[in-house]
């Protein structure tokens, strides 16, 4: 299933002479937990040590302003990603191409389509790859029950349209329980996405492009004991204790494994040219029922 990559080498020389900035919110911190991004903060300081293990010539920045003018840089390694105001996901790619430097992810208008999970399963229909039904209730839009997607169950995810690792994610079992948290994720100054709750897991399929071909990487999965409750972003970044046991392992499920990687393929052949692209499905395996949930292109 997973095709063979003849592995890419850079010279000493190249190392030497690529002068590389990786940019992280916590790519200057120590390495241990952080109060508000928690086990986030221990993923850049660990790609930030693979960097320097490497032997890059390594430049590090954790502020959008050090793009504001042409850095001294040749190739920019973004994960400064939540900004903190709508679409900030495109801004160091549009500033990387202002300035003529190589980056690494996908151009502006891929990673601003990543990051809008409405339009993401848009791109899955047009893919003919299966996604639940939803509806994107805009900020400064109508908010109408009319527009409410059906749930089998009568229980509705409601979150925010450009959400990361669950950030403000909530349920609800009527139509004043998805109003309300519209209202909430609207007041907060962003678009809310509402759709059926789907039991089930979480099944991560990752993919690099190599010659303008998507190449799969192993499929993971997040075995939990508990399918029907929802994972939060406190639980996701460890700053709270989870009873709960969940770990990420590989997935290689006779019957699902080979259905979701080709998938998956389909979906990205839509994305190319990407740098990295992880595509998440909620699948159940009592029913057979995948479904496409989001795309991260960094």
């Amino acid at each position: 299933m997973i095709s063979a990559i003849e592995p890419l080498r850079l010279t000493q020389a190249d190392r030497t002479r690529v002068r590389t900035l990786f940019m992280a919110k916590h790519a200057l911190f120590g390495g241990g937990m952080h109060p508000e991004d928690g086990n986030h903060a221990i993923y850049h300081h660990e790609v930030r040590c693979t960097l320097d293990g490497l032997g890059l010539n390594l430049q590090l920045a954790d502020k959008r302003d050090v793009l504001y003018r042409k850095p001294d840089a040749d190739f920019v390694f973004p994960l400064l990603n939540r900004g903190g105001f709508v679409n900030s996901e495109m801004l160091i790619p549009i500033l990387c191409n202002k300035h003529g430097i190589s980056y690494l992810g996908a151009m502006p208008f891929l990673r601003g389509l990543g990051d809008d999970k409405s339009v993401a399963k848009l791109v899955a229909l047009h893919a003919g790859v299966p996604t639940a039904p939803w509806f994107c209730y805009r900020r400064g839009g109508p908010v109408e029950q009319r527009n409410l997607p059906p749930a089998p169950t009568g229980r509705w995810v409601i979150k925010p349209n450009a959400s990361s690792a669950s950030w403000e994610v909530s349920d609800a079992y009527d139509w004043q329980g998805v109003a309300n948290a519209i209202a909430d994720i609207h007041g907060q100054g962003h678009d809310a996405i509402v759709e059926p709750y789907l039991d089930g897991y979480d099944v991560q399929c990752a993919f690099i492009t190599l010659d303008g071909r998507p190449i799969p990487l192993p499929i993971l999965w997040y075995e939990r004991e508990n399918t029907q409750k929802l994972w939060t972003y406190y639980e996701k970044r460890d700053l709270v204790q989870n009873t709960e046991k969940a770990a990420l392992k590989r997935f290689d499920h006779p019957e699902f494994a080979q259905k979701i990687m080709l998938l998956a393929r389909d979906y990205a052949r839509e994305l190319v040219p990407f740098d990295y692209g992880r595509i998440e499905f909620r699948v159940d395996l009592d029913t057979g029922e995948i479904n496409f949930i989001e795309i991260n292109l960094n």
